[in-house]
């Protein structure tokens, strides 16, 4: 059947909620294969609407702490609690694949790092598994609907989606990004762009050293200065004393999510 999950088996672990499994996902763009979660809101299965979407980065993190590799994100727990409030989504955790992480989330080449394969990555998520995630389960197709999120090299990786045609993704999640990466190159994909619409949350901890915050800090009125309506398009949050870890990502999530969200009606609500 036509969006009920067909296909997949129920996730296992230190997990809340309704997490399913597609087993063996190959990517023809990077020559390989991975498991990957999607969590579904608390009314999906009595409800029949159908969802926005987030596909997230470092999916071993987002909600097992027995599958993490530096704590988990708590995002089913936190869907669990504001869902309530009519902020639902379905999350398509993508887990990283070890030592091909760089390669993967970084869409340049960094003369220290290597990496460079983010187009690859992000052709991945845009041509093979939004179609299989579109095809298993009740989404919301549209890019407004559709949005990208991660931390480090991953919120490199989803500021550059955010911005890479075609535009399948309206919003994204960008938390403590590794702007510095390949020369900070990243910086002239958003100087190009001209009245972006769509959603972004970015952020930075203070404790992630001067020169992240300065380079945030920098993205921010890049991307204040490019929007269509900047009070509007963009949030931008520094967490005072906050390093770079899963556990400053975990407490600023709620608040990333809250902002990209849309809210249901409220005779919509399970």
């Amino acid at each position: 059947m036509y969006g009920d999950g067909a296909g997949t088996r129920p996730a296992s672990g230190q997990i809340v909620g309704n997490i399913r499994v597609l087993s063996d996902v190959v990517s023809p763009q990077l020559g390989n294969s991975r498991d990957v979660h999607v969590y579904l809101p608390p009314s999906y299965q009595h409800s029949g609407r159908h969802y926005p979407v987030i596909y997230m980065h470092d999916g071993q993190n987002l909600f097992d702490a027995t599958t993490s590799f530096a704590g988990e994100w708590h995002v089913d727990e936190t869907f669990e609690r504001i869902s309530r409030e009519g902020v639902e989504a379905i999350v398509v955790a993508i887990p990283n694949m070890g030592p091909a992480r760089i390669d993967e989330y970084s869409p340049f080449h960094d003369p220290r790092r290597g990496g460079g394969r983010g187009d690859a990555y992000l052709d991945f998520l845009v041509d093979t598994l939004k179609p299989l995630v579109d095809a298993r389960f009740r989404t919301r197709h549209e890019r407004t609907q559709t949005g990208i999120a991660g931390s480090s090299l991953g919120g490199l990786a989803s500021l550059y989606g955010f911005f890479r045609p075609p535009a399948t993704f309206g919003f994204a999640g960008v938390m403590s990004p590794a702007l510095w990466f390949g020369n900070r190159a990243i910086f002239d994909v958003v100087a190009a762009q001209s009245k972006w619409t769509g959603k972004i949350y970015l952020d930075i901890g203070t404790g992630e050293g001067r020169v992240q915050v300065r380079n945030t800090r920098l993205m921010a009125r890049f991307l204040r200065r490019t929007a269509a309506r900047p009070r509007l398009n963009i949030m931008y949050v520094e967490d005072r004393g906050a390093a770079h870890h899963e556990s400053a990502w975990s407490s600023r999530f709620e608040r990333a999510v809250r902002f990209l969200l849309p809210r249901t009606p409220p005779d919509l609500h399970w």
